[in-house]
C-alpha cells in the first residue's frame, strides 16, 4: 500500500465524494489524505497550488480534477460500465450552470447583491431536466447508476440542504426518488466515513476498504 497513489479529501467536498465513489467501485488502491480546507496541508498545495480537493498523485502524474479523478480509477477497472456515459451533457451543465446558481442560493451571503430565490429559480431549471431524464428510468442513464448519476447527485444533494423542507414539498418525485436512493446506498455510506486529520496524525489510510 505504501507505494499506492496519493489521494487529498475532504469528507464534505461533493467533487471529492464522486471522486471517492469512483475509486471506491472500481476498488483502485490509494493513500487516502483527509484535510481541513482551514488549513490545507502544505504537501497538498504544492502539489495543486489552486488548493481544492480532490487531488490525486501517481508518481509524477498529479490529478487535481475530480472528473479527472474518476476517470483515472475508472480506466483501471470499470465493473459497472460508469465510462460509456461520461459523455453525458447534463455533467458539463451540472458542473457549470448549476454549480454558478447552486453555490449562490446555498451561500447567497458570500456573494454581494445575490438574490437566494433568483438563484433557486434558475437552479430549479437544471432539477426539472432531471425530473424529465427520470421519468423513464431509475437512473439517468436507463436502469443502472452510471457516472452522470455519481457525478451530479452529490450538488443536487447539496442543493436540498440549503433548504430541506422546501426541498422535500417540491413536486419532483423521480429527483426525490433518485437522490434518496443513492445518499442510502452502501457505496455512498462506504466513502462518507469519517477519517482523522492527516495533517494532524500523518496516518495514511487505505482506500478504498476491502470490500
Amino acid at each position: 500500500m505504501d507505494d499506492a497513489p496519493i489521494f487529498y479529501s475532504f469528507r464534505r467536498c461533493p467533487y471529492a465524494m464522486r471522486a471517492r465513489m469512483a475509486l471506491s467501485v472500481s476498488q483502485t488502491p490509494v493513500q487516502l489524505r483527509e484535510i481541513a480546507l482551514k488549513d490545507k496541508p502544505a504537501e497538498m498545495l504544492a502539489a495543486s497550488p489552486k488548493g481544492t480537493t480532490p487531488v490525486l498523485i501517481d508518481g509524477d502524474e498529479i490529478i487535481d480534477e475530480s472528473l479527472g479523478v474518476m476517470a483515472w480509477a475508472l480506466t483501471r477497472s470499470d465493473p459497472e460500465g460508469w465510462l460509456a456515459h461520461k459523455k453525458d451533457t447534463l455533467v458539463a451543465e451540472n458542473d457549470g450552470a448549476f454549480k454558478h446558481h447552486l453555490d449562490h442560493y446555498k451561500y447567497s451571503t458570500r456573494y454581494e447583491g445575490a438574490d437566494r430565490e433568483a438563484h433557486r429559480d434558475e437552479a430549479m431549471k437544471f432539477i426539472e431536466k432531471l425530473e424529465a431524464r427520470l421519468a423513464t428510468s431509475a437512473y439517468l442513464s436507463g436502469g443502472k447508476r452510471t457516472l452522470p448519476d455519481i457525478a451530479i447527485f452529490p450538488f443536487v444533494r447539496q442543493f436540498r440542504i440549503a433548504d430541506e423542507a422546501w426541498f422535500d414539498a417540491t413536486p419532483i418525485p423521480k429527483v426525490q426518488s433518485w437522490l434518496s436512493g443513492l445518499m442510502t446506498s452502501d457505496l455512498f455510506q462506504a466513502v462518507m466515513k469519517k477519517y482523522p486529520l492527516w495533517k494532524e496524525t500523518g496516518e495514511e489510510i487505505g482506500f478504498p476498504c476491502s470490500k
